[in-house]
């Protein structure tokens, strides 16, 4: 293979240690050699690795991607002027089963930089590093705060409290209140249903609550739903400290969230993720849309062997974000638009709306129409304008109209034959008339 960069370097990263293979020219004409160094990790010592780098010569180097391992063997290398520091996943350097070790590993890093076969993945600068850590840390809290309401979900059940059964949810104001006058000792369920709010108070609604409230409420269980409420009070509250923070240091790139407000689905905390996973300007980046979008896995999968296509379920990447680009969708198709009825159309080709599995592929499509939107979006720097609910029939033919209406009225008569009169009256709707077939 054609050598593109004379002195590169491979670095494999671990916990307590690096390994660092060096390429360069070798001693006879048209040959290269490689020597393999290892370092610990302290930050000093990576520091001193770099400048051993460059005094090498050194200009090219490349790590496999190692989680949060790589972030100080990186920046450490920043320090130095290197021409290019790549962040590489291991998956596109991986050593044949049976072969692997450590300096193997490095070595193979190495000699797929110096023939330029290796893309490194995006790495946020230090400012938007710092509005990643929050939001996922956001994200950690919120998921911590859902796991305490199944908790304290179990826990009512456990004692016979079927408020979840009657009340949308149990952390609302009214259910809280019940729950905390269970806590307090009150064991009559007329009482406590008397607490509801809003359109729980229906006389229907009352009656049920009042027998969902009544159970073997115990000591025990009021000591267990205190302790979850208190944490999810707590989590409550770091989850509004985390949204104040997060708003002062992603106001460097207002005009960017502003933007992605236009597009329906995307709130703040949408709008905050974007850009401290995929940057505030993706296309700087990435030439195209497919690159982040198959980067967040919410493309199909290939997988055809001996002519046969297998399963195409998404990937598992995008751990962050693919979850908010869906939770976006599913507030997107609440809205009459475009989206809402790319989203119909899907439903009916997946297999229509009694299929349970038809709703979630399509919401999944959706997700991947709103990351294409965004990057089309911020790479334009104009707001997202809608095309209307009626943008696939303005698309349509008077032709394709009038087969698919044809194919509808076969559907409800079957066995019948529809033929179409175009009376001569300007103005008037087209009528059909249906005749039995034989």
């Amino acid at each position: 293979m054609k050598v593109m960069h004379e002195r590169v370097a491979g670095i494999g990263v671990h916990k307590k240690m690096i390994k660092v293979a060096i390429r360069s020219p070798g001693d006879k004409p048209w040959t290269r050699k490689a020597q393999v160094l290892t370092f610990r990790t302290f930050y000093g010592v990576l520091r001193e690795m770099a400048r051993e780098l460059r005094r090498r010569g050194v200009t090219h180097v490349a790590m496999e991607a190692s989680g949060i391992y790589t972030d100080p063997v990186y920046y450490a290398l920043l320090e130095e002027d290197f021409t290019e520091v790549l962040v590489v996943s291991p998956a596109h350097a991986k050593a044949l089963k049976g072969h692997k070790t450590d300096a193997k590993d490095c070595a193979r890093l190495a000699e797929l930089l110096g023939c330029g076969l290796l893309q490194g993945s995006y790495i946020p600068a230090p400012e938007l590093k710092e509005v990643r850590d929050l939001t996922r840390y956001r994200i950690k809290k919120v998921q911590a705060r859902t796991s305490e309401i199944q908790r304290l979900d179990k826990t009512l059940e456990s004692a016979g409290i079927k408020l979840g059964s009657v009340a949308s949810g149990i952390t609302g104001k009214g259910p809280v209140a019940m729950i905390e006058a269970l806590i307090d000792g009150e064991r009559r369920g007329k009482v406590m249903a008397d607490l509801a709010r809003g359109r729980a108070r229906a006389a229907g609604k009352l009656a049920d609550l009042s027998m969902a409230l009544e159970g073997r409420f115990t000591g025990h269980h009021a000591l267990v739903c205190r302790l979850i409420l208190d944490q999810i009070q707590g989590l409550d509250a770091a989850a509004g400290d985390l949204d104040q923070r997060i708003a002062g240091l992603a106001a460097a790139w207002q005009r960017e969230i502003d933007l992605l407000k236009t597009i329906p689905g995307f709130g703040d905390v949408v709008a905050w993720t974007w850009i401290a996973e995929i940057g505030p300007a993706p296309h700087q980046w990435s030439g195209s849309q497919e690159k982040p979008a198959s980067w967040v896995s919410l493309v199909p999968g290939n997988y055809i062997s001996a002519g046969k296509r297998k399963h195409s379920r998404t990937g598992d990447a995008g751990t962050y974000i693919k979850p908010v680009l869906v939770q976006a969708a599913w507030a997107a198709i609440r809205a009459r638009g475009r989206l809402q009825a790319r989203c119909n159309r899907l439903v009916r080709r997946f297999g229509g709306p009694k299929n349970p599995a038809a709703k979630k592929k399509a919401i999944v499509a959706i997700a991947h129409t709103l990351l294409k939107i965004a990057y089309k979006v911020l790479k334009s720097g104009t707001p997202y304008q809608d095309l209307g609910e009626d943008f696939y029939t303005r698309r349509e033919t008077p032709a394709q109209r009038q087969a698919w209406l044809e194919r509808q009225i076969q559907k409800l008569h079957p066995g019948c034959t529809v033929t179409i009169t175009i009376g001569p009256p300007p103005g008037h709707a087209p009528e059909a008339a249906l005749t039995a077939g034989a």
